[in-house]
């Protein structure tokens, strides 16, 4: 049996655990910069406020109706995440983390724990409640496509608490009757239409088609639908992730800039939050990608987007030679007298770390480099982000995104730690 364990309205949720005074209030988050609205919490929903809506429309909301605005505040919401995963793996040995909000788990066996597996998922549920305060819903079936349709009923209808179980053939087809085609896990929007061209007018009737018909229409990948919608497992968790094939790190500035160095100093941050990525999954790079442009909304200004791929002088995760080489690829890319929105970082070919190729006269302080770079990530991860840093990373920070709304890091910094007075 798999479960899908989904985090309720994520970022509104790692909010309020925090401030029990946002309990029943209307929440939105918003994008980098605090342009528009990424996430609502139910009450936003409700109102009204849709994915995307634009800041400066929800003071409107927030005048007439108190809605709480904050700004992205993905160090919490990432720290949040791995407590979650915490509490999971406290009970689950098999799992797999699909996202920042979600994760697979294998629940088989864990009826002899319990009465079943039902009331095992529940404990699952109060746990991480309790360890954490982010509310989840969690969905069960004999396959992962199944499991996440099971997760989509336990969270629109409250009468289920937040759990629901698809086991017999009589339940998978009450789960999929009605279910739209669009919301199942894995389909894109190109065989959507293409299914409810032929007829197909919800994941009942697609479970009902024969497997030659979906081969012949849909590929392998269809049919491998078919059959989870089924019953039958084709897809077990992914328990190592994939390693990445390429780590992009880019924001846009909280207001335009003609200045170089203000820019140089973006992009050394940049490149530095590359490497260290690079470093945590035990890779190196051989080419890294700099890109550079203009606002494409301001008619007004002269518009420019330059962008440039080079090959490293050798696969590394060193930040003081990616910073030196993002720097030197800006140089090739710049052009005064603009107003640039964003710069980003993109460092690829990627290839596990002990499979470097020596080189004859550039490996003599490789291993010099390795533990100047553990020295520096463990320094890091003991007193917080950027203790200790290269130079070229400055301190004057101009070109950091706009969070006027930023709420504080309460799990990762010292000072925002809260203070209980009884």
């Amino acid at each position: 049996m798999f479960g899908i364990i989904d985090c309720n309205n994520f970022y509104a949720s790692c909010q309020r655990a925090f401030d029990p005074s946002l309990e029943g209030k209307p929440i939105v988050v918003l994008s980098n910069n605090d342009g528009c609205v990424i996430a609502r919490s139910n009450e936003a929903k409700a109102l009204g406020i849709e994915m995307g809506t634009p800041a400066f429309q929800i003071a409107t909301y927030t005048k007439s109706v108190g809605v709480q605005a904050f700004s992205s505040n993905y160090t919490l919401y990432g720290d949040m995440s791995d407590r979650v995963v915490a509490a999971i793996a406290s009970m689950v040995d098999r799992y797999e983390v699909y996202s920042i909000d979600e994760c697979f788990v294998d629940l088989s066996g864990y009826e002899h724990y319990t009465k079943d597996i039902y009331e095992y998922a529940w404990m699952i549920k109060e746990r991480i409640r309790r360890w954490t305060g982010i509310p989840v819903s969690i969905g069960i079936a004999t396959t992962k496509t199944l499991a996440k349709v099971a997760n989509r009923r336990a969270k629109k209808n409250p009468a289920y608490g937040g759990l629901y179980m698809i086991q017999s053939k009589t339940e998978i087809e009450r789960a999929l009757d009605g279910f739209d085609i669009g919301d199942l896990w894995g389909i894109g929007r190109q065989y959507v239409r293409k299914l409810k061209e032929f007829g197909c007018k919800d994941a009942l009737h697609f479970a009902q088609q024969s497997e030659a018909w979906v081969a012949k229409n849909m590929t392998v990948q269809g049919l491998r639908l078919l059959k989870e919608l089924n019953g039958q497992p084709c897809y077990d968790l992914e328990l190592i992730p994939d390693r990445k094939k390429a780590i992009c790190t880019a924001r846009s500035f909280g207001e335009l800039t003609q200045s170089k160095d203000v820019v140089r100093e973006a992009l050394a941050n940049y490149a530095a939050n590359c490497a260290k990525k690079l470093r945590k999954e035990g890779s190196i790079a051989n080419l890294m990608t700099i890109f550079l442009h203009t606002n494409q909304y301001r008619e007004q200004d002269r518009q420019y987007y330059g962008h440039k791929t080079i090959h490293l002088p050798k696969a590394t995760s060193f930040t003081p030679d990616l910073i030196h080489s993002a720097h030197q690829v800006l140089d090739m890319l710049w052009q005064d007298g603009l107003n640039f929105k964003k710069v980003g970082c993109i460092v690829s070919g990627l290839q596990p770390e002990e499979h470097r190729q020596a080189q004859l006269f550039t490996d003599i302080d490789w291993e010099k480099e390795q533990k100047a770079m553990r020295a520096l990530d463990t320094v890091n991860g003991w007193y917080g982000k950027d203790t200790v840093k290269v130079a070229a990373q400055g301190f004057g920070r101009k070109w950091k995104m706009l969070q006027e709304r930023l709420s504080p890091c309460y799990t990762t910094r010292w000072s925002d730690l809260i203070t209980a007075k009884c």
